[in-house]
């Protein structure tokens, strides 16, 4: 591991909104703060808005600037790259902001039932072979279940075109509310200040001409889901080398060959 790594995991433990719980740390402790955010983290009632698989947080610490009366907490399991965000929160001296490094599938440890109002899913790895995996798969939405509002919100923001037509058919087929979707958010008209915000990553995307895909919809308590079956065809720029994602118009010319 870098000396830069090392440096980032010993700030993030100075960090008093940073919390730490791998797997092994949770089985022998448990983690106190679960059902208590309002109470005893926050000191307030305020929505709480999860962004899952955060990265370098840039969308935790942004809506939190826009939105200081709701509380925003960034989870990944990449502690390294959480740091960006934590110290520009730090930095700022934001209250309405917190980091938890753990994976994902481990949620109903850290929140109790219906203690989420919000989930944002920022540009996931969409896992073409791996349902199971997908963010927005039915399995993962059963987990969001254990501790989302009823009815409460999920926002997907991606680039993938796979994975925005498998949510889209994962909605319809469930019959989730779908409030807003576009497959061009910033040719769209839609985009506003809470759309506006843009990954390190995204911008990445946005310069080598890919578009980004967005959908926002609620997920009832109740109701089985079920997973669709359609074929969807893959994003065939994952399949090429760094240097093709890096220039979409070497794609084109191969695909005219």
């Amino acid at each position: 591991m870098g000396k830069n790594k090392l440096k980032k995991f010993a700030d993030m433990e100075t960090i008093d909104f940073v919390f730490q719980y791998p797997f092994a740390r949770l089985q022998q402790e448990g983690f106190d703060l679960r059902g208590k955010w309002h109470s005893d983290f926050f000191g307030n009632s305020n929505p709480i808005v999860l962004e899952l698989g955060c990265g370098k947080g840039e969308y935790t610490v942004g809506l939190a600037r826009r939105f200081p009366d709701k509380n925003f907490i960034g989870i990944d399991i990449k502690g390294a790259r959480m740091w960006t965000g934590a110290s520009q929160a730090r930095e700022a001296a934001m209250g309405n902001v917190a980091f938890l490094r753990t994976s994902i599938e481990l949620i109903r440890s850290f929140f109790a039932p219906r203690e989420v109002a919000e989930i944002w899913i920022t540009f996931p790895d969409p896992q073409m072979k791996k349902v199971r995996k997908r963010l927005t798969s039915t399995r993962f939405m059963e987990l969001y279940r254990g501790v989302l509002a009823d009815g409460g919100l999920i926002h997907l923001k991606t680039d993938s075109p796979f994975l925005y037509r498998y949510t889209s058919l994962m909605t319809a087929l469930n019959r989730l509310p779908v409030e807003c979707q576009t497959d061009d958010l910033y040719q769209s008209g839609i985009a506003d200040d809470i759309l506006d915000i843009k990954t390190h990553y995204e911008r990445q995307w946005l310069a080598r001409g890919l578009s980004i895909k967005y959908i926002k919809f609620r997920l009832p308590a109740e109701g089985a889901l079920d997973e669709p079956t359609d074929e969807i065809e893959p994003d065939t720029y994952r399949s090429y080398s760094r240097g093709y994602i890096q220039m979409p118009q070497m794609m084109a010319e191969t695909n005219q060959q």
